[in-house]
């Protein structure tokens, strides 16, 4: 069962980091599959206590991931590949798993910006993020200011990171 979960995910996150990179977006024909097949394989191998790690595993991922989602800090494709790498691996895992995606995206942003020119540009979105709510003047009054290309990060190389970190970790 290992084997399965491993192969499973490092193929899936390693595709989907190559698509988020060059489209910024995670595909639903990827990510869905992905969460359904997890759910589906851990209650199969496992019973009602693997349906039951797997469903923990995503609602963990719905509430780290939803979060920035809801604050426009990520997209849906993003917080669906988690809930699929939370399908597969449950949340005590999932726990290691975020941690390592959090550093790896925190150094991944970094660089990003860097290589692209867009320190300022992204530190300012950031910090737009960080207070979407306080009183702004009308017409900057969008949930999260637009990013450009260049501030705009692809979080699948994170999550992909973080998580096969997580295996090692074990």
């Amino acid at each position: 069962m290992p084997a399965l979960v491993w192969w499973t995910s490092a193929v899936v996150l390693i595709v989907a980091s190559g698509i988020d990179l060059r489209t910024r977006r995670v595909p639903n024909w990827l990510a869905v599959p992905f969460l359904v097949g997890g759910l589906a394989t851990q209650s199969i191998k496992g019973g009602l206590p693997g349906s039951g790690r797997s469903l923990a595993g995503v609602a963990l991922a719905c509430l780290v991931f939803g979060v920035p989602w809801f604050i426009g800090a990520m997209g849906m494709g993003d917080l669906k590949l988690a809930a699929g790498v939370g399908a597969w691996i449950g949340p005590a895992q999932f726990v290691t798993a975020s941690v390592f995606t959090a550093l790896a995206g925190g150094v991944f942003a970094v660089g990003w910006a860097l290589w692209h020119g867009s320190l300022s540009a992204s530190l300012d979105s950031a910090g737009d993020l960080l207070t979407p709510w306080r009183a702004c003047p009308p017409r900057e009054k969008r949930r999260v200011r637009e990013r450009t290309d260049a501030t705009a990060l692809p979080y699948a190389p994170a999550i992909a990171i973080g998580t096969l970190l997580s295996f090692l970790a074990r």
